[in-house]
């Protein structure tokens, strides 16, 4: 059997100029129970909030108003719930998400999976956390005011 011999160098330059790639940070976004969950181009942090359910809003199509966001979504999809909106004067349906480890509600859209195939992603508010197994700050904001 012949030997394989391979030979690599690796330069690197304080000069050069940083490339798209290198200047586009991914951030991780897990479920409570620790389950990866999502990984976007964007902090969820610097994200719009819908008015309705403070849900934070991830754009999932272009659109002459901007472009998609990049993510992958690790969730399973739910049946679609109808819910009463009061301020809109109607209802809406969700086709919900859930973690596929602990089952919590994760976000939701308003068109059949696949995710993606609506213009916006909704990602409940604290259902999401940087820090692997660790509750957000945020988890039981507005839990006393019902």
């Amino acid at each position: 059997m012949p030997k394989v011999v391979s030979r690599s160098a690796v330069s690197s330059s304080t000069d050069a100029q940083p490339t798209a790639s290198s200047a586009a940070a991914l951030r991780v976004y897990y479920c409570i129970c620790g389950e990866f969950i999502l990984v976007i181009d964007k902090s969820l942090a610097t994200l719009p909030r819908r008015k309705t359910d403070n849900a934070i809003i991830v754009r999932s199509q272009d659109t002459d108003a901007g472009k998609a966001r990049v993510f992958k979504l690790n969730a399973v999809a739910e049946e679609p719930i109808l819910l009463e909106r009061r301020r809109l004067g109607g209802h809406e349906k969700q086709y919900r998400y859930h973690c596929p480890r602990c089952s919590l509600k994760i976000g939701y859209q308003t068109s059949p999976p696949p995710v993606k195939s609506a213009p916006f992603l909704y990602i409940f508010s604290g259902a999401l956390t940087q820090m692997q197994g660790q509750v957000p700050q945020n988890a039981f904001d507005g839990e006393n005011d019902m």
